[in-house]
């Protein structure tokens, strides 16, 4: 079976599929031959630029502990595909994940209908969540929100929108303004929208739809505050919201399992400390994200000497990141890997004009100063096993 998912994953990646192409056509094509089960899912669905992923993880861990059989959708993985679509926190096993992928495969292929990478994953997980009797499904939305693969679903239990910024602006707008209308796309009829994040767009949007719009501020109890596991004052916003979402949709849980939801969230690589290592792995990836990474070090380690390991996509804005992040007492390594957008070393030399070297793959991290590795998700599986990562 392990061979049958790995040809899978060659078919995946390969370059028929893994582009975007913006649009719900092909996947509402393929889901109506599979008699659409995202129908009957009920999904809290949630889009933004940043924060998107650790809201899922607040509220797939809470409901996870009220006792509810939750499905969690997430995008990208680190190490492997199977971490984007998980059961009550268990990833999907890979032959379950290759066989879907063969029967939506075939599907597509007999129909003539070409799907990309993220929507056959779409697919995938609406399959697999509706065969296997989810209760709640929490949704994140791969690109924007409006064209997303995940808005082909019809009702959600409720909408939720984090931080909205400026990020594939080739594809979803050079303005604030513009990306916020295309995440209010998700928005459904009737059905709440929560926000901290006041756009015109969104409010009319919610309008349109006959929605409630609720805009939630960052005010938490200390009792939350404590038990949360995620670390970083960025993160206070993205646990309002999720409270807010639980105590409105949820109200019979009580505050005892929402404080057991807090402490165990699964949520790894957003500002992760190793102390063995003396290590800090964080998975920003666009200015905003860094700018959320460079106030948590100055704040828990203002006093560290620092060493970076920085890579990031020619896609994103490399150079206003690297002008957060680095400062002239900083070692810093720029890491080449082979993700087809990846930034060369010499892209990212020129665009700074701090002291930096080029990163070896599998170069020893030494303890002797605060490492922090961060730019983009897509080089940390290149970089490194998950053993040497999470072991001690």
């Amino acid at each position: 079976m392990e061979n049958k998912y790995e040809n899978v994953i060659k078919k995946l990646q390969s370059n028929g599929m893994l582009y975007i192409n913006p649009g719900l056509e092909r996947v509402k094509a393929v889901l109506k031959h599979l008699n659409n089960p995202q129908d009957s899912l009920k999904c809290i669905h949630i889009a933004g630029t940043n924060g998107k992923g650790s809201l899922c993880a607040i509220l797939d861990s809470i409901l996870s502990n009220a006792g509810y059989k939750t499905g969690l959708y997430t995008s990208p993985h680190i190490f492997d595909y199977t971490e984007r679509i998980k059961i009550s926190g268990q990833n999907i096993p890979k032959s379950d994940f290759a066989g879907l992928f063969t029967e939506i495969y075939d599907i597509a292929k007999n129909n003539d209908i070409n799907l990309t990478e993220f929507e056959i994953l779409t697919v995938i997980m609406f399959l697999y969540f509706k065969r296997h009797n989810v209760e709640i499904v929490i949704l994140e939305t791969g690109l924007g929100g409006r064209l997303d693969a995940t808005n082909v679903i019809k009702s959600n239990l409720c909408s939720a929108i984090t931080e909205i910024d400026l990020d594939h602006t080739d594809r979803l707008g050079n303005t604030k303004d513009k990306i916020a209308f295309e995440k209010a796309g998700i928005i459904k009829k009737e059905s709440p929208i929560y926000t901290y994040s006041d756009f015109e767009a969104i409010k009319n949007k919610a309008i349109e739809c006959s929605s409630k719009f609720i805009l939630v501020n960052s005010n938490v109890k200390d009792d939350y505050r404590e038990a949360f596991k995620l670390k970083g004052e960025h993160q206070i916003k993205n646990l309002a919201l999720g409270l807010k979402i639980i105590k409105d949709i949820f109200p019979d849980i009580d505050n005892n399992t929402i404080i057991e939801g807090l402490k165990t969230i699964n949520h790894p690589l957003r500002f992760e400390f190793f102390p063995c290592k003396n290590l800090i792995i964080d998975v920003s990836h666009n200015p905003n994200g860094i700018k959320a990474l460079r106030d948590n070090l100055d704040l828990y380690y203002p006093n560290e000497k620092r060493r970076f390991i920085f890579g990031a996509l020619r896609t994103k804005d490399y150079k206003s990141m690297m002008e957060i992040l680095f400062k002239e007492d900083d070692e810093i390594y720029l890491c080449e890997f082979s993700h087809p957008q990846a930034c060369d070393y010499e892209q990212l030399k020129k665009s700074t004009d701090f002291n930096v070297a080029r990163y070896k793959s599998n170069k020893i991290i030494k303890a002797d100063k605060l490492n922090i590795i961060c730019g983009s998700f897509y080089m940390l599986s290149e970089l490194f096993t998950k053993d040497f990562i999470f072991s001690n």
